[in-house]
């Protein structure tokens, strides 16, 4: 199993000539509009935990009920956005940092961002806290290992454990667990209703005004 990386630091600007604009709409302005908070919802999790799953049904929910709401899903991003990296150590790390700017770039505008993502280091997970400030929470999506590999919906355990897809999480790969996240939803003893029964909860107490 690969080493855990070591702790992650910012990253340095490299250009020099940035000056930085300020927009004209005061971020409680947008809140006000929306009747909610900006913020992030990081969800993490082993593959098959189902946190695209929890993060869609959410999104919907929370939608219907009027709020400005995104989702932001690990393959989708890696098919767009970061399709130019892999799934090292290095690779993984860069993925999580510019999604991480990216969901606070969304919750500056007034949106709650729900990130589904593994990032299974806490070191990467604690510097997309750092991009997104006080109003990110870090809600894990949690399942133990063998009911994950029992669902695989990709196949991806199946693969791993056959020696076809290296560096998987959980299995050739470390996942670290959270120890201090704002939400811990057991998908292994609650159904999708129910998750979205306590994350609801969490949401209306956290950032709707």
């Amino acid at each position: 199993m690969a080493r855990p990386k070591k702790e992650g630091a910012p990253v340095d600007v490299k250009s020099k000539n940035i000056t930085k604009v300020e927009t004209r709409v005061p971020v409680d302005e947008r809140w006000r509009r929306n009747k909610h908070r900006g913020g992030v919802l990081w969800f993490t999790g082993l593959s098959g935990s189902g946190k695209s799953t929890l993060a869609i049904a959410l999104e919907r929910h929370l939608f219907e009920r009027g709020m400005h709401v995104y989702v932001l899903d690990g393959d989708n991003v890696r098919a767009r956005l970061n399709r130019d990296l892999g799934f090292s150590p290095e690779d993984r790390e860069e993925n999580i940092r510019r999604i991480g700017e990216v969901a606070a770039l969304f919750a500056e505008a007034g949106f709650l961002v729900i990130s589904a993502f593994i990032s299974p280091y806490r070191a990467d997970r604690r510097l997309a806290r750092m991009a997104a400030g006080e109003f990110f929470s870090e809600v894990f999506i949690d399942a133990d290992l063998a009911t994950c590999e029992r669902r695989d919906p990709k196949g991806l355990y199946k693969k791993a454990r056959a020696g076809e897809i290296p560096e998987f999480t959980g299995i050739s790969a470390p996942y670290e667990t959270p120890e201090t996240a704002e939400v811990s939803v057991d998908t292994a003893k609650h159904s999708v209703e129910e998750c979205i029964e306590q994350l609801t909860e969490y949401v209306e107490k956290t950032y709707v005004l």
